[in-house]
């Protein structure tokens, strides 16, 4: 009976034993995964700042011309590549080790909240910086390509308006530009009137272009591994090589998760070299576009030709995602370096990660332009027919500012340009940066104006206690419905010039305007509709294509009967729409 109870109490004891050593072990397994845990954090953090650190020190380093941080090359790569990074000699193929994979749709647009109608008798002037940014309006027709309707915010007005060239007379004397006002019923509110100010900067032949100095920078990450994408760069970079001259000279910087430079600055006469450059450029890894702009500036400024085309032509999708990143950083970057008198030209490329605001804000901060490329076809006009404007500024901090008479005009509404807008005492300030024309560019703006006497809708404010709005002068007693002032500098003064043109209403009906009134006027419908806008009023699609069709005039590159063919798509996409 005594062995039975030692027995039992000895197999009770290894029991309790072993539930101890199972409870031990599961809390030294939890402990050991802890331990594993934080080590794996630790790491990473290891890692992300050793990445910081040589994004740095690649930026710092980049006048060594190679491929940044080539002087310690991965031990994956192959024997000949490493030796051939130690040695400082750049092969754009074999830059690239982080493989790309492809992203759902992270296109990204700037809100635009539409001018509205602003009283006359409180608000008379209407200040805001020109634009001759093309890309809303290639970007539109790929989204309409593409069997759908544009995100509103895709839509800027006054692209859609400056993709096509006006009928404008040429400047006459030493004025980079001439000016031309019209003023005619509003074909969408025939109770309003329709304001349309154009600009026709001077023609230059390119072979009397100043002599150039570009660099191409070119994004190479693996968000542009695509046949839109860096092919068609390759592409439109051709096209602009065949037309170097001898005097002209080019630079290749490339950037992915860093920068190097792919060709140094070439002569134009040596064209199989730079062709060669382009051709041997592939995708893929990460974008630090931060440090290939400083070395791309950081080049040009090396190779800076007085009086000549001082530019860097970058061409991305504008997926920035290591080093600089955010837009106000970006920005900050661009405009620090345009004080080198150095313009920038920004070319976009891609579909489903286009980020659309931050290449319009580089543009717009770095003395220069924005076009959209999505075919072939688009390249040749950009880089090809209209290469004059794209790389050649005639004028730059161009502002127009309008002033309404009360007498004629009760309310006014500029239609587009909302992210150009400008404070009015920004019209006299020539350290307030605004927008360049280049040669042979057209620029229009239009307003929609309400007739003196006429309501409009504005919820307005409450009347003024201590004060009342100021009373006409003489002046508004004339028949002159607004005054037109443009200030201008010349691409390499600091002081503008001032013009200033007045213009009546001759009270006529949209069907006796120019041309050039009747077909700004339909491409501004088309705008209001695809916004879906609240001052659409009366437009309708079929309206728009009348109106285009009848102003189409000659149209020797087909541009204005791809619009019409164009709102007949919207018109098809949107009755779809309606029906779902």
């Amino acid at each position: 009976m005594i062995n039975h109870t030692r027995t039992a109490r000895r197999t009770k004891y290894f029991r309790n034993r072993l539930r101890l050593n199972a409870k031990l072990r599961r809390q030294l397994l939890a402990l050991a995964s802890c331990l594993v845990a934080a080590m794996l954090f630790s790491a990473c953090r290891s890692a992300k700042q050793t990445t910081a650190d040589n994004n740095t020190t690649n930026s710092e380093t980049a006048q060594a011309y190679p491929m940044s941080g080539s002087a310690q090359p991965s031990p994956n790569q192959p024997a000949a590549t490493q030796a051939e990074q130690a040695a400082g000699i750049f092969d754009a193929k074999s830059a690239h080790s982080i493989p790309f994979e492809k992203e759902s749709n992270t296109e990204a647009y700037g809100r635009i909240e539409e001018n509205p109608f602003l009283e006359v008798a409180r608000a008379p002037l209407s200040t805001f910086s020109i634009d001759v940014d093309t890309a809303s309006y290639s970007n539109t027709r790929r989204f309409l390509n593409d069997g759908q309707l544009p995100p509103k915010d895709a839509v800027r007005i006054e692209e859609l308006i400056n993709y096509f060239s006006y009928d404008y007379p040429q400047p006459a004397g030493d004025t980079p530009f001439s000016v031309t006002a019209e003023v005619s019923e509003c074909p969408w509110n025939t109770k309003h009137r329709l304001v349309h100010v154009g600009l026709q900067g001077k023609k230059i032949a390119t072979e009397n272009l100043p002599p150039a100095n570009l660099v191409f920078l070119v994004d190479v990450s693996g968000s542009m591994d695509a046949p839109n994408r860096l092919p068609l760069v390759k592409t439109g970079l051709r096209m602009l090589v065949e037309q170097l001259r001898e005097q002209d000279r080019v630079a290749l910087v490339v950037y992915a998760g860093s920068s190097g430079l792919a060709l140094p600055s070439t002569s134009g006469e040596r064209k199989a070299e730079i062709l060669a450059a382009i051709d041997n450029l592939d995708a893929g890894g990460s974008t630090n576009g931060g440090a290939g702009i400083q070395l791309a500036y950081k080049i040009a400024r090396e190779n800076f030709r007085q009086g000549g085309l001082n530019r860097v032509v970058l061409a991305t999708d504008g997926d920035f995602n290591v080093g600089v990143t955010s837009e106000s950083e970006l920005v900050r970057l661009i405009e620090a370096q345009r004080r080198s008198n150095v313009f920038l030209s920004v070319l976009g490329f891609g579909t489903g990660n286009l980020k659309d605001a931050t290449m319009e804000q580089l543009a717009d901060k770095g003395n220069g332009n924005y076009a959209y490329i999505d075919t072939p076809a688009e390249a040749r006009k950009v880089l090809g027919a209209e290469i004059g404007g794209t790389l050649a500024t005639i004028a730059k901090d161009v502002k127009i500012q309008v002033e309404f008479n009360p007498r004629q005009a009760a309310a006014y509404r500029l239609i587009g340009y909302e992210n150009r807008l400008l404070r009015d005492e920004d019209f006299n300030d020539d350290a307030k940066d605004a927008g360049e024309i280049g040669a042979g560019h057209t620029v229009t703006a239009l307003y929609e104006v309400v007739p003196f006497g006429q309501q409009f809708e504005n919820p307005g404010v409450d009347p003024l206690k201590y004060q009342q709005p100021s009373q006409p002068s003489e002046l508004a007693n004339s028949r002159e419905l607004m005054t037109v002032k443009i200030r201008y500098k010349r691409p390499d003064a600091n002081e503008s010039q001032l013009l200033s043109v007045g213009l009546a209403d001759p009270g006529s009906a949209y069907q006796d305007a120019s041309h050039n009134f009747k077909f700004s006027a339909a491409v501004a419908a088309f705008g209001l509709l695809l916004r879906d806008s609240k001052y659409k009023s009366d437009a309708r699609y079929d309206n728009v294509l009348q109106l285009a069709r009848l102003s189409a005039g000659p149209d020797a590159q087909g541009h204005r009967a791809e619009f019409a063919r164009l709102v007949e798509r919207a018109q098809t996409l949107s009755r779809q729409s309606a029906r779902r």
